[in-house]
C-alpha cells in the first residue's frame, strides 16, 4: 500500500532535486543490497520520456520474499531493497529494507514480537502498537513491494484493513477491459485504493484479481508490458473523470449561483495593497456587481446575505508553481481558496482535457494558464518534457505549444545554452510567456539576457553566485547542494549582488521562489512535520501525514543541518532584497497547494508586508499571465473568483486556511462541503 505514496514522493522530488551518488554513512551501499537471481519477476519503471528504472522480486532459500529496486530520475537516484517475511495469515511479520533515496538513509524495520506486540522504526518515526488484526504499512522501500498489501486488500473485501501505525484502506475492484500488449491481447481489472490518500488510488490488476501494475506520469509495469503505461493511464483518467464529474455537478449547479451580498467584511484591496475595514461586496450574475461600504449595498430579492463580521474577503489565491496532473488535487485546491494558477509544466493532452471539462462544468477546479516543458534529449531530461535536439526542435517544440493555444515554453536543465536565445525568440514572436530553470552552464543572468521572462525557484538565482563548478553541473544535485553548501556565505548585498538584482528589475524579470520547496530539504531533521504541512496533520489522512515526514536532504561534505538552515536562511534573504529592489514576486509551491499559505508567510518573513506577500498570490500572477482584467481583485465588473474566510487576514496570513465560502465564477460554494469532497476531514489550523 505504499507504491502510490512513493511514487507521490518521487515525482514531487524529481521536479528539483537530482543524484545522490552514493549512501549515506547510515545506509547500505549500493553494493551490499540484493542481487536478482536469474528468473526473478521483472518490473519497469517508465514515463513518456522512456525507462527510469527496473524493480525485481523473488522467494528467498528461507521463504523470505525479497525485492530490489534501482531507479534514476535525471540523475536521481533510489537503491533499495526489502525482506519480507510474512505469517500463516500471509500479514508481514517483519519487514526489512535497506539503501537510500534522496532523503537519504532508506533504512526501515518492522517486526512483531513473541507477545503479539508489532514494533517499527524508519528514518521519521518509531513505535510499537498490540497486532492485533491491523496490518503494518510501510514508510519507503521498493515500489513492487506494495503488490503484498494490494492482494491482502483484494482478500479482505468490502470489510477493508486495519493499518499500522494508524489509519484503514480499502479497494474497489472494476470490470475487465482488455487492451492490446506487445505480448498479446490482456485482460485487466481497474482497482481504486481508499485510505491512503486524499483521493482513490488507481491500480491495475490481471484477470484473477492480482497486482498487475501502475500507471501515471510514472507507470510500473511488468518487463515487456511498460508500452502499456500510456493507454492504462487513458483509460483510469476517464474512470476519474467520471468520478470527479458528479463532485462538480454537485456544487457547478444553479442554485449555487443566486446573488449573494457579504456585508460588514474587511475586504483585501488587492490593486492598492491594503485592507479595507467595513465594506460590503455584491456577487451576481457571476461577476462582483458592486462593491462599497457596510451598508449602502441592497441586496436582492433572492440574495444570499452573508455577515461578514470578523471575516476578510479578498480575490481568490493563485499557486504560481502548479504542475497539473491530478483532477482531484484540483478540487482540493479550490477547497483551500486557490481560484486560480499556473502549471510551469504541464502534459498538452491533459491540459487540454482540464481547460474542456471544467469549461462543461464537469470539473470543478481553478482557472489557469499552462506552460510546456522543453529540454534536450538526455539521460538527465526531465520527465512530461518535449525533448529535442538541435536549435531547430527547439523551436518547434515552441511551436507545438502555441498551435495547442497554451501559454508559455519552460527551459530546462539540461538544455544547450546556445538554444536558449533562439527557442525564446520564437516564444515571444507567438506571444507565449518564457521562463524555467536555468539551463547548466549559464547563470541566471546569462538566462534573462537570452530571453528570459521569469526564473523558476530561489536556487536558481542563488545560482548568481555560485562557483562555475557549480554552474556547469547545474542540471544535477549541484542545484541543490550548491547552494546549500555555499549558500551560507553568500553576501547577498555585495555590489555584484545588488548589480544583479538592479538588472532583473529594469528588465521586468519575475521570479518564482518556491521556497517551500527548500525549507523541508534544508531545515528538517525528521523529527518534526514541516511548518508547510502541520495544520493539515488533524484534518489529513493518516497515511499522508506520515509521508508529509521527511529527514532533509543528506549532509555531504562535512556540513551541518545547521550549516544548511543558515543557507536556507539566505535564500529568504535572496527574496528580501529582490523585492526591495523591485523584482516581481510570484507565489508558487511545486507542490499540491496545500504549501501556499506558508509560501507568503515567508515572504512575509523575509521583509514583505503582509499587503505584499498576499499579492504575490492574487494581482501579481494575475497581471503576469494577462489575466487582470478578469481576476485578481475584487473590482466592480471583473469574475467573482473570490473567497471569504474566517479571521482578519491583515493580522494573520494564516486565517487564509480558513476558508468559509469559495465563489468560483460567480458560484457560492461551501468551505466545509468542498473539504469534505477533497479528502480534508475538517477545517485547518
Amino acid at each position: 500500500m505504499n507504491l502510490e505514496k512513493s511514487m507521490l514522493k518521487v515525482i514531487l522530488a524529481v521536479l528539483l532535486t537530482a543524484a545522490v551518488p552514493g549512501a549515506t554513512s547510515a545506509s547500505a551501499p549500493k553494493e551490499q543490497l540484493l542481487t536478482p537471481p536469474a528468473g526473478a519477476r521483472h518490473y519497469i519503471i517508465s514515463s513518456s520520456a522512456g525507462k527510469h528504472g527496473d524493480v525485481w522480486s523473488w522467494t528467498m532459500p528461507d521463504g523470505r520474499t525479497a525485492y530490489r529496486m534501482s531507479q534514476t530520475l535525471r540523475g536521481w537516484v533510489t537503491e533499495t531493497d526489502e525482506l519480507v517475511t510474512q505469517g500463516p495469515d500471509l500479514r508481514p511479520t517483519a519487514i526489512a529494507i535497506r539503501g537510500y533515496t534522496d532523503s537519504g538513509d532508506a533504512t526501515e524495520n518492522f517486526n512483531v514480537d513473541k507477545g503479539g506486540v508489532a514494533h517499527w522504526k524508519t528514518s521519521v518515526d518509531s513505535g510499537s502498537a498490540p497486532f492485533g488484526n491491523r496490518r503494518y504499512s510501510a514508510y519507503g522501500g521498493p515500489l513492487l513491494a506494495a503488490e503484498l498489501d494490494d492482494g491482502a486488500l483484494v482478500t479482505a473485501g468490502d470489510k477493508g484493513i486495519d493499518l499500522l501505525p494508524s489509519g484503514h484502506a480499502s479497494i474497489t475492484i472494476g470490470q475487465p477491459v482488455e487492451v492490446d500488449s506487445p505480448r498479446g491481447r490482456k485482460t485487466l481489472r481497474l482497482a481504486f485504493v481508499r485510505g491512503l490518500s486524499f483521493a482513490p488510488e488507481p491500480v491495475w490488476l490481471d484477470s484473477d484479481n492480482r497486482f498487475f501494475g501502475t500507471a501515471g506520469d510514472l507507470s510500473l509495469l511488468p518487463a515487456g508490458y511498460e508500452t502499456l503505461g500510456p493507454r492504462l493511464k487513458e483509460l483510469q483518467d476517464r474512470a476519474i473523470a467520471d468520478m470527479v464529474r458528479s463532485v462538480a455537478h454537485r456544487f457547478i449547479s444553479p442554485g449555487n449561483r443566486t446573488p449573494t451580498l457579504v456585508d460588514h467584511v474587511l475586504m483585501f484591496d488587492s490593486v492598492a495593497g491594503r485592507y479595507l475595514p467595513q465594506r460590503a461586496v455584491l456577487i451576481a450574475d457571476g461577476k462582483v456587481a458592486a462593491v462599497g461600504a457596510a451598508g449602502t449595498i441592497r441586496a436582492p430579492a433572492n440574495a444570499t446575505v452573508i455577515d461578514g463580521r470578523g471575516k476578510t474577503i479578498l480575490p481568490g489565491l493563485w499557486d504560481s508553481h502548479q504542475h497539473v496532473s491530478d483532477d482531484w488535487n484540483l478540487l482540493q485546491n479550490v477547497a483551500t481558496g486557490m481560484t486560480n494558477y499556473r502549471s510551469p509544466g504541464s502534459l498538452i493532452d491533459y491540459a487540454l482535457s482540464v481547460y474542456k471539462r471544467r469549461a462543461a462544468g464537469d470539473l470543478l477546479a481553478p482557472d489557469g494558464k499552462v506552460s510546456v516543458i522543453i529540454d534536450r534529449k538526455d539521460p538527465l531530461a526531465a520527465q512530461g518534457a518535449l525533448t529535442v535536439s538541435s536549435a531547430a526542435e527547439a523551436i518547434a517544440a515552441v511551436d507545438r505549444i502555441k498551435a495547442a493555444g497554451l501559454w508559455g515554453a519552460k527551459f530546462y536543465t539540461s538544455m544547450n545554452p546556445a538554444w536558449i536565445a533562439p527557442a525564446a525568440a520564437e516564444a515571444h514572436r507567438l506571444g507565449l510567456h518564457v521562463h524555467g530553470h536555468v539551463p547548466a552552464g549559464m547563470r541566471p543572468l546569462d538566462a534573462v539576457r537570452a530571453g528570459y521572462d521569469e526564473v523558476t525557484h530561489i536556487n536558481f538565482i542563488m545560482m548568481q553566485a555560485m562557483p562555475q563548478e557549480v554552474v556547469d553541473r547545474a542540471n544535477t544535485a549541484a542545484r541543490l547542494e550548491g547552494p546549500a553548501r555555499y549558500g551560507k556565505d553568500v553576501d547577498l548585498d555585495s555590489p555584484t549582488m545588488k548589480a544583479f538584482y538592479a538588472e532583473l528589475a529594469r528588465r521586468g524579470t519575475i521570479i518564482d521562489p518556491t521556497l517551500t520547496v527548500w525549507e523541508p530539504l534544508m531545515t528538517s531533521d525528521g523529527s518534526t512535520l514541516s511548518p508547510e504541512y502541520s495544520p493539515f496533520a488533524a484534518v489529513a489522512p493518516p497515511a499522508v501525514v506520515r509521508g508529509w515526514k521527511i529527514s532533509g536532504y543528506p549532509l555531504f561534505g562535512g556540513l551541518t543541518r545547521e550549516d544548511f538552515r543558515k543557507s536556507f536562511a539566505k535564500m529568504v534573504g535572496l527574496v528580501d532584497r529582490l523585492h526591495r529592489a523591485g523584482v516581481r514576486i510570484v507565489a508558487g509551491t511545486d507542490g499540491t497547494g496545500l504549501e501556499l499559505v506558508r509560501e507568503l508567510e515567508l515572504y512575509q518573513q523575509a521583509g514583505l508586508s503582509n499587503a505584499q506577500a498576499l499579492q504575490t498570490a492574487t494581482i501579481v500572477p494575475a497581471r503576469m499571465t494577462g489575466m487582470a482584467d478578469r481576476v485578481g481583485s475584487i473590482t466592480q465588473g471583473k469574475t467573482a473568483d473570490i473567497i471569504l474566510v474566517d479571521g482578519d487576514v491583515s493580522r494573520d496570513l494564516r486565517n487564509l486556511r480558513h476558508v468559509e465560502t469559495v465563489f468560483l465564477d460567480g458560484y457560492r460554494l461551501d468551505g466545509a462541503a468542498l473539504r469534505q469532497a477533497s479528502g480534508l476531514t475538517g477545517m485547518p489550523q
